[in-house]
C-alpha cells in the first residue's frame, strides 16, 4: 500500500517548507542544497504541481505547497509521537509554548505553580515575543497563547477569555482625581493586530471629562512596563482587564470609572492540528481553560 510513497522527497519537502529555505533543509537533513532541489523537483513532477515559488535565492510556498505542508506536518507529527511512545516510561514529559512577555509575566507565571502542583512530571518551556510565531513552520513550539482579532484558520483554536480595557491607578492617585496634573500612561503597541485596540481617545470619548484631553502622556513599549509605571503611582494606565487582574486583586491598582470599559479582543490558545493529542498539551489545555474560567 505504501511502497510507492516518496518518503525521502516528502521529508525533504516538509523540512524546506517549514524552514522556508532549501539551504536550511539541507543543513537539517545533512545533505547538499542540490540534493534538496532534486528531491523537490522530483516531487513536483510526480504531483504535477509547483510546490514552491522561486524568488532568486529565496523560496516561498505556492498554494499547493501550503496545502501539502499542512497535511504533512500533522502526519509526521503523528509518526513522531507514535515512535516516542516506545521510549522508556518514566521520562519527564514536556511542552513548549509561546506568548507575549506581558501575558507571561502578569497572568501565566503567577498561576503556573498550580499547574506544576497537579502535574509535577510535566516541564513547560516558555518563549516570549510580541511577534507572532509561525507554528506551521516552527515544529519546536507546541502551543501559542495570543490575544488578537486573528482567526488562525489553519490552526486549532481554544478560547480562553475575553478582555475589556479600563483605566487603572493606585488608590492614592484615584483619591485625587479628577485633576489636570495627572499623567496618562500609554502603550506604544508593538504586538501585531488585525483589529484596532482601544486608545485614550476612545476612552475620553466614552467618559467625556475635559481634563483627560489635556493630560500629559507617557509612552511605554509594553503593557508590563505600563502597568508597573501605574503601580508606582506615575499616572493612569489604560490596560487589559486580564493583565491588570492580579494587581487589582491585591489592591495595588483600582479601576477609575469602572462603569466605563472598552471591548478588547479574546485570548486563545492555538496549535497545529494533532498537537492537542499530545498528553502534556492536553493536560495544559485543560488546566489553562479552568484557570481562564475562574477569572
Amino acid at each position: 500500500m505504501f511502497a510507492r510513497l516518496p518518503l525521502t522527497a516528502l521529508r525533504t519537502f516538509e523540512s524546506a517548507a517549514r524552514l522556508a529555505s532549501f539551504k536550511g533543509a539541507a543543513e537539517e537533513l545533512c545533505v547538499t542544497p542540490t540534493a534538496v532541489s532534486h528531491q523537490i523537483r522530483a516531487l513536483e513532477e510526480l504531483l504535477g504541481v509547483s510546490l514552491f515559488e522561486r524568488l532568486g535565492r529565496r523560496v516561498s510556498l505556492s498554494a499547493d505547497g501550503e496545502r501539502l505542508q499542512r497535511s504533512l506536518h500533522g502526519a509526521f507529527l503523528e509518526i513522531s509521537r507514535s515512535l516516542e511512545s516506545f521510549q522508556p516510561v518514566g521520562r519527564d514529559d514536556s511542552l513548549s509554548l509561546t506568548t507575549t512577555p506581558a501575558f507571561a509575566a502578569l497572568w501565566l507565571i503567577p498561576r503556573l505553580g498550580r499547574f506544576y502542583r497537579t502535574h509535577p512530571q510535566i516541564r513547560v518551556r516558555i518563549e516570549t515575543s510580541n511577534g507572532l510565531a509561525d507554528l506551521q513552520r516552527d515544529a519546536s513550539i507546541d502551543l501559542a497563547i495570543r490575544c488578537g482579532f486573528e482567526e488562525f484558520p489553519q490552526l486549532l483554536r481554544f478560547p480562553l477569555m475575553s478582555e475589556h480595557f479600563c483605566a487603572y491607578g493606585t488608590p492614592q492617585l484615584l483619591a485625587s482625581l479628577p485633576e489636570a496634573g495627572v499623567e496618562l500612561i500609554n502603550v506604544a503597541w508593538t504586538t501585531p493586530q488585525v483589529g484596532e485596540l482601544p486608545s485614550w481617545e476612545d476612552w475620553n470619548a466614552a467618559i467625556g471629562e475635559d481634563w483627560v484631553a489635556q493630560a500629559a502622556r507617557r509612552d511605554y513599549p509594553d503593557e508590563h512596563y505600563a502597568l508597573q509605571a501605574a503601580i508606582s503611582g506615575q499616572g493612569l494606565v489604560l490596560a487589559s482587564s486580564v493583565l491588570a487582574s492580579d494587581s487589582v486583586a491585591t489592591g495595588l491598582l483600582q479601576p477609575y470609572r469602572s462603569d466605563v470599559t472598552l471591548p478588547g479582543p479574546q485570548y486563545r490558545a492555538v496549535c497545529v492540528p494533532g498537537r492537542e493529542r499530545q498528553p502534556a498539551v492536553q493536560a495544559f489545555l485543560r488546566w489553562i481553560e479552568k484557570e481562564a474560567a475562574a477569572d
